[in-house]
């Protein structure tokens, strides 16, 4: 008898930790899931505003045609990117021609005195600190699904069921930190 239950509170520990092993990994699974889908309301947010910005400039600095094309040509291809590296790459991209475009818009003070390229700045500004701060969640999470997936003994279930690391939402050298804005 004492052998049987011996058995039998082995087998239900072992359940119980499966159970709770594999919901906290199913748990962390779904807070990436939406963690990304709060990078992409920011994302999408910042894509909504970028063709305001440029026909403001455009009215002021037409002649800044190339930096203008070239910051609709990041947001098309950061609309277009797929997996999250793709969308990383894309967003660098972006940055930077957003960057150029403030800079650009330093040389013309009628565009910096214009109430609608000043709030489009501002909107921008604030979109950007959302962005970070969702990545930045994005990434906890990812690192702490990761860290799960990786250790002893969840990895057997990990595998067992599937779970894959995933990849971090990072920024290159030179776009890191917010976009400039100078006013």
């Amino acid at each position: 008898m004492v052998p049987f239950l011996i058995i039998l509170v082995i087998v239900i520990a072992l359940v119980a930790f499966v159970i709770v092993t594999y919901n906290g990994l199913v748990s962390l699974r779904n807070r990436i899931e939406n963690a990304w889908a709060q990078i992409d309301v920011q994302l999408k947010r910042r894509y909504d505003l970028i063709p305001n910005l440029v026909e403001t400039v455009k009215g002021y600095a037409s002649h800044e045609a190339e930096t203008l094309e070239k910051v609709i040509q990041a947001r098309n291809m950061a609309v277009s990117a797929g997996s999250v590296g793709e969308q990383a790459q894309a967003e660098n991209m972006l940055s930077g021609a957003l960057k150029s475009l403030f800079a650009v818009s330093e040389a013309y003070p009628d565009l910096k005195a214009n109430q609608g390229f000043l709030q489009l700045q501002e909107e921008l500004t604030g979109t950007e600190g959302r962005i970070a701060y969702a990545r930045q969640f994005y990434n906890d999470t990812v690192y702490k699904y990761n860290t799960k997936i990786q250790s002893f003994p969840a990895n057997i279930l990990a595998n067992m069921f599937k779970f894959t690391e995933r990849e971090y939402f990072e920024t290159d050298d030179e776009s890191r930190g917010p976009v400039q804005v100078q006013f």
